[in-house]
């Protein structure tokens, strides 16, 4: 009698990074999800074009003596602080989220724990790049000229663009740890303040008292503002990038497990 042999369907073998794949999946979802609500875009396509009008031509005469020089010296700072300020936003959603019960859902998924988080985090990306894009363009009518290479260029970019993904892990763990997603954008935007205007954005160091400096010299947007600073417009670079990629870093190791750990404690 001749025996038939029946194939045995063999498991498909598991991504090496699960955690991965279900993230690109969540940050697709949330991609599609600010495309249905181009509100969400008012903020990082609007505000950057009206801070450069107002700082270059209310300010930049009394400031610099030329609005076009000004133009040159707070067109990186305004790139910074709109991107940054823009991170808030994730906090406040995420807290209005776990509030309608759209991470309970996720929970019932078999997907990492961090899948979610890591999701919206690559999906505000989106909102940063658009935000240092229309600051780039803007400037350019307004007549910013980059003086260094287009190498030079894409890397300030980068770097804010990395600088600001670290933030937004303080606003995901704020947007935990809060109550009410209006307590997220308070507290989110009252600990910003500081940061930009207590920086090199819109003055020279130089100009201001003693004390005002003390705080200017060791504020990691500081550094950040003044590496951008070269890598567009010339002037040095290494120290102040290697701060800013180190404050980035440590941004990152600190926040990134709280709000992970606030998260599975809330969620």
């Amino acid at each position: 009698m001749t025996t038939t042999s029946i194939p045995v369907a063999r498991p498909r073998p598991a991504s090496s990074l699960p955690w991965l794949r279900h993230s690109l999946s969540l940050a697709g979802r949330s991609v599609k999800k600010m495309l249905r609500h181009p509100e969400q875009f008012f903020d990082v396509t609007l505000q950057p074009v009206l801070f450069l009008v107002i700082f270059v031509y209310v300010l930049g005469g009394a400031i610099a003596g030329s609005t076009h020089d000004y133009l040159q010296f707070v067109l990186p700072g305004i790139l910074i602080q709109t991107v940054l300020f823009s991170t808030v936003a994730i906090g406040v959603n995420l807290n209005t989220d776990i509030k309608e019960g759209v991470f309970d859902r996720f929970r019932s998924l078999p997907i990492p724990r961090s899948a979610p988080l890591v999701g919206a985090t690559l999906a505000e990306c989106l909102r940063y790049g658009l935000t240092i894009a229309v600051t780039m363009v803007a400037g350019f009518v307004m007549g910013f000229r980059p003086t260094t290479s287009p190498v030079k260029v894409a890397i300030a970019c980068l770097l804010v663009l990395l600088f600001a993904w670290c933030m937004c892990w303080i606003a995901i763990w704020l947007g935990m740890v809060m109550r009410e997603a209006g307590s997220v954008q308070g507290i989110g935007f009252v600990a910003l303040f500081p940061l930009t205007f207590g920086s090199s954005m819109f003055a020279s160091v130089d100009t201001m008292p003693g004390w005002l400096r003390a705080w200017v010299d060791i504020n990691p947007v500081t550094h950040l503002t003044d590496a951008v600073r070269g890598l567009l417009t010339g002037g040095p670079v290494a120290q102040d990038a290697f701060i800013a990629l180190g404050t980035s870093a440590l941004i990152l190791a600190v926040f990134a497990p709280l709000a992970v750990s606030a998260y599975r404690t809330k969620a």
